[in-house]
């Protein structure tokens, strides 16, 4: 989600490494869901907010370490934007992840990833951010 050049993300901490940074919203893919499809559904089921798949932006692969656990997953990027534009005057959203852990987004300006400043996550994710 853009709104203008800012991101809309949560924070992501790992005091094991003693890094935070920030990651766009999503989730996996279930057995038979399209990756749009799941794109959606997370952000309804995390949320509770409805969104329209506007396009796919590509995709990249991330191995990773998080919390000292190591990591691998494929990510689908896609550009959406909320069915209810009155959504774009919030400053954050709170919400649960499927375990029951707390969300929350807000929104930050791209250009703070561009310059280096905070790093975003995964790896890859900002260069296909700033192509699309």
């Amino acid at each position: 989600m853009r709104r203008g050049d800012d991101l809309l993300v949560e924070e992501v901490l790992d005091p094991v490494k003693g890094v935070n940074g920030y990651r766009p919203l999503g989730g996996g893919i279930q057995f038979g869901e399209r990756s749009a499809d799941a794109a959606r559904r997370e952000m309804q089921e995390e949320l509770g907010i409805e969104v329209v798949i506007t396009r796919f932006l590509g995709s990249t692969e991330n191995i990773y370490v998080h919390m000292g656990k190591p990591g691998h997953e494929i990510i689908f990027l896609y550009e959406a934007d909320f069915s209810d534009s009155q959504l774009y005057d919030r400053h954050f959203f709170e919400g649960a992840e499927e375990n029951g852990l707390p969300i929350r987004a807000f929104w930050k300006p791209l250009a703070g990833f561009r310059e280096g400043r905070e790093p975003i996550y995964p790896d890859g994710l900002l260069a296909l951010l700033v192509q699309g």
